[in-house]
């Protein structure tokens, strides 16, 4: 025993060195003395206690650490890094050896949650505090709902999972364990975040003061708590999880059904009233739909949703994670080679997310009398330069916040000269195919969101910010949704879309519209407003049980520009449509990840999601 506890906390060491910053006192995070080398020296020691609380943080996944996470907007209709990497899900090649659902890592933070949950209690030093009771019942809260928190992320990539006993384990456990049904793994999740909420903050205020204290951005609370179990429910309603007939065979060895097969309509209230209680409470504490104001409103649009990301985070963030690979990793990645120091130039967009994308008067581009693909504008603006084709002219305020296009203006801090002001995707342009063997988008457009307009590569130059792992546009989009299935009329369903819309520069929408068409409109709402954000879209077309509908496929052959031709900015052979790259045909397994082999070799009682 003596051995394994030696071996645990090597672990915890190592994990350490990655902590992800939550917040606290001086000193939290120095490394892990040599003389405590026992989980009974751990829970002896306050700082070393709260250091190892620190650590549960430490797997919550970053959206802006990119291209190289599988489960993100490189798996889905939203974007490509094939220069760079090809997740095997997107060749078809996807296997149990090959799982990429970071398995075996949630299980360790599921275990070292238990164990701290465990010990907490047996910590002197933190009891004896003023506020001792309250901060020690705070850390249960915490790990508690850490632990649930990481089924849930694990049941979104893999289904229904493999429940761990709420105990910490020893060698001569029984480890065979099969898969919990979907309801019984969404029952066990929402009851332990209901009895983590119950021992957590509302907020994170200042010790003793109703001030906010934002050394502890990213600590859970209530409001975090509430915005999740949204998320939870609102999952749970929809058709992936509900009544999935699809999935009849998906069962454990003993014939028990993974997948529900009969639908309950309730979820959909269910659904409803927990997006509203969390927006509720959220907004109580101060939140809100974060907008500026400029000399017009198409300008102020723009810069409320492209500013969003590092200004607006205190406004309309409901959790945030501190530490965050936006400067490093993603703002690298998508700014064009015209950027100075040379971005790398990867992120390629497809051309269906271009498309979806509405005109500045909210029409769709094959409704609108002013789209053409065929001529070039002769005036500039702050968005793109004259010679611009006009596919990329009078486009919604969005538009041009989040998508990098020939003729668009850089979006970082430019190279010296007029042909890096602008951004030149065509292929002997500055940022085009012709002379480099990978830095180029494949589909002729790079992703844009959430790159700082002073960003620089060289000198090395970018704004800290947190990553927002949910917003408050979320959850209006979550309410929109689940209250239109639920109570489909009611006018909450257009207020809370169209308070999106407005901030986005969109008209809005009146009433009169049908449950089916609002149903279609909130969809393409989440795809614009919540685009390379935490793998939104990826779980979005399967929950709706559309990935292989046209429009929203994800697979078969994906179009941008033609990035094998073009001299010059205005050369109308590179504003083709051409097919960029091309991925497996959707198949039904890839509703899902694979447990991975080694798991599977271990666990006999383990069954493999149809398939793999």
């Amino acid at each position: 025993m003596k051995k394994i506890k030696i071996k645990l906390l090597a672990f915890m060491a190592l994990c350490l060195v990655f902590l992800l910053p939550v917040g606290c006192k001086k000193g939290f995070f120095d490394a892990v003395p040599d003389n405590l080398v026992t989980v009974d020296g751990v829970f002896q020691n306050r700082s070393q206690t709260e250091r190892w609380l620190a650590g549960l943080y430490s797997s919550i996944p970053d959206p802006w650490d990119m291209p190289y996470n599988y489960i993100t907007s490189i798996t889905a209709d939203e974007m490509d890094a094939s220069n760079w990497t090809n997740p095997p899900i997107n060749s078809g090649a996807l296997n149990a050896d090959q799982n990429s659902s970071g398995m075996n890592a949630f299980y360790e933070k599921i275990r070292l949650c238990t164990i701290f949950l465990e010990n907490i209690d047996r910590n002197e030093e933190i009891k004896a505090l003023a506020n001792g009771a309250d901060l020690i019942k705070q850390y249960k809260g915490e790990a508690q709902f850490l632990r649930a928190y990481y089924y849930w992320i694990f049941m979104k990539q893999v289904g229904p999972v493999v429940i761990a006993p709420l105990k910490a384990s020893t060698p001569e456990d029984n480890f065979q364990i099969p898969r919990s049904s979907w309801d019984e793994c969404v029952a066990f999740v929402l009851s332990q975040m209901t009895e983590a909420e119950s021992k957590l903050p509302l907020n994170n205020y200042i010790n003793g003061t109703s001030d906010l204290d934002v050394t502890k951005a990213g600590r859970i609370n209530k409001i975090i708590v509430a915005a999740v179990k949204s998320q939870i429910l609102l999952y749970h309603a929809s058709p992936l999880f509900n009544g999935n007939t699809e999935l009849s065979d998906f069962k454990n060895l003993d014939g028990k059904q993974l997948f529900n097969q009969s639908y309950d309509a309730t979820r959909w209230k269910a659904a409803s009233d927990a997006a509203k209680a969390a927006i509720d409470l959220a907004e109580a504490n101060g939140k809100g739909i974060y907008k500026v104001t400029s000399t017009t409103p198409f300008r102020a649009a723009f810069l409320s949703c492209r500013d969003l990301y590092w200004s607006g985070w205190k406004t309309e963030g409901i959790w945030l994670r501190t530490s965050t690979a936006i400067s490093g990793s993603w703002e690298a990645s998508a700014s064009p080679r015209s950027t100075q120091g040379t971005g790398y130039n990867g992120l390629g967009v497809v051309q269906s997310l271009v498309d979806d994308f509405r005109m500045a008067d909210g029409n769709n581009i094959t409704t609108s009398a002013i789209y053409k693909e065929n001529t070039y504008t002769s005036t500039a603006n702050e968005y793109y330069v004259a010679g611009t084709n006009t596919m990329y002219t009078n486009r919604e305020p969005r538009f041009y916040a989040d998508v990098t296009f020939n003729g668009a203006v850089n979006p970082g801090v430019a190279k010296t000269g007029a042909n890096n002001a602008r951004v030149e995707f065509f292929n002997t342009g500055t940022s085009g195919k012709a002379g480099v063997p990978r830095d180029w988008p494949k589909t002729g457009y790079t992703a844009r969101k959430n790159i700082h307009p002073t960003f620089s590569m060289n000198p090395y130059v970018t704004v800290a910010r947190p990553a927002m792992l949910i917003r408050l546009a979320e959850l209006y989009l979550n309410y929109a949704e689940a209250l239109n299935e639920s109570d489909p009329g009611n006018p909450d369903v257009l207020k809370y879309l169209n308070l999106i819309r407005t901030r986005g520069g969109l008209p809005e929408l009146a009433n009169g519209i049908s449950q089916s068409d609002l149903r279609n409109q909130i969809r393409l709402e989440r795809r614009i407003e919540l685009c390379y954000e935490g793998g939104n879209r990826y779980y979005d077309v399967r929950r709706w049980k559309i990935p292989n509908q046209q429009g929203s496929n994800q697979g078969g052959a994906f179009y941008g520009m033609n990035m094998d031709a073009g001299t010059s900015l205005s050369d109308p052979n590179f504003h083709v449509r051409t097919i960029a790259f091309t991925r497996a045909i959707w198949q039904r397994k890839f509703y899902f990840l694979p447990y991975g082999q080694n798991e599977m070799d271990r666990n006999k009682q383990l069954v493999q999601f149809p398939g793999y």
